[in-house]
């Protein structure tokens, strides 16, 4: 472990400019980044090329031994090419260079022999040398696929930056996954709205505030004026502290008595994720969305639960 992490170490004094060439080079292109990989370089090159593409860059990964045999037929030139090889002297990724280079794509190598031909043919190259794989033998790639992978990680990171990738740019390429529900679901996409919502008049009772909420089950109701501005909450939680003071007077009251004046509200368009933080902090379970002053949906925690938000 210590080996490859010093070789990772050592390594940052090999690369140069020349990265932030190649970034420039990828964030340019109009077409996809064309990972070009063989053996355990392949699997790291197919790792890259998902790094890649889930951080807003077009890429696919291309086996260098089936490109000779159809697959270039996958490249244009727009593309770029990044090929991923410790030796850059592979007999696949020799043979596969000069015909890669007739289709006009740009070339960037990622390989620890600088004098190789795959340096040779690259238009950047981009020095992943080691000294010492930490294989007893020196023979299985270790350090060195360690050092390509790190190096296509610093490349992906260099180019989301030159695109001013943003997280919630991120989650649209996570729509499925647990960041992109946070970072995109709406408080509208999952509120109660319209005959879900339930919302009584300032001049009811607690009784028929009580059907309202037991009905629409979201164990609170808001309560608004006569030009339906809200005015107050009130949930099964103050139910219980007034029945704890006035028993069964408590069903007579007035809602206005007995609702919670100025409750904690959260705009329709926030994020979910939003408002679970502020449920988290008030220690609430529901909150009413308003726009204009007037409640135009209701959120409950355990909805936010069932979308993954929370």
């Amino acid at each position: 472990m210590l080996t490859e992490a010093n070789g990772i170490l050592h390594s940052a004094e090999n690369i140069g400019p020349e990265i932030v060439r190649a970034a420039r080079e990828i964030y340019a292109c109009t077409g996809r980044v064309v990972v070009v990989g063989l053996g355990k370089s392949g699997h790291v090159g197919r790792k890259i090329s998902a790094t890649l593409a889930s951080m807003g860059t077009p890429s696919f990964f291309l086996h260098a031994a089936e490109a000779s045999h159809g697959d270039l037929g996958m490249v244009r030139g727009e593309d770029v090419g990044l090929f991923i090889s410790n030796s850059g002297a592979s007999s696949e990724i020799v043979a596969l260079l000069p015909h890669f280079r007739r289709t006009g794509a740009k070339m960037i190598a990622i390989t620890g022999a600088m004098k190789s031909p795959l340096a040779e043919h690259s238009d950047i190259v981009i020095n992943a040398h080691v000294d010492d794989e930490g294989d007893p033998l020196q023979l299985a790639p270790m350090s060195s696929t360690t050092l390509e992978l790190v190096t296509g990680d610093a490349l992906a990171v260099i180019v989301a930056v030159l695109r001013g990738l943003k997280r919630e740019d991120f989650a649209l390429f996570h729509p499925g996954g647990t960041l992109g529900r946070r970072l995109l679901t709406r408080v509208r996409d999952v509120m109660g709205t319209g005959e879900s919502l339930p919302v009584v008049s300032e001049g009811v009772t607690v009784k028929d505030a009580l059907f309202v909420i037991t009905g629409k089950g979201y164990g609170a109701t808001c309560i608004v004026d006569d030009e339906g501005r809200l005015t107050g909450i009130f949930t099964d939680g103050d139910l219980r502290r007034l029945m704890e003071r006035s028993g069964n007077d408590a069903f007579s009251t007035p809602i206005q008595d007995a609702m919670t004046r100025n409750p904690k509200t959260i705009s329709p368009d926030a994020l979910a994720a939003s408002a679970v933080r502020m449920m988290e902090r008030q220690e609430i379970s529901v909150l009413v969305a308003v726009e204009d002053c007037r409640p135009v949906g209701i959120i409950h925690i355990h909805e936010l639960l069932k979308a993954g938000i929370a």
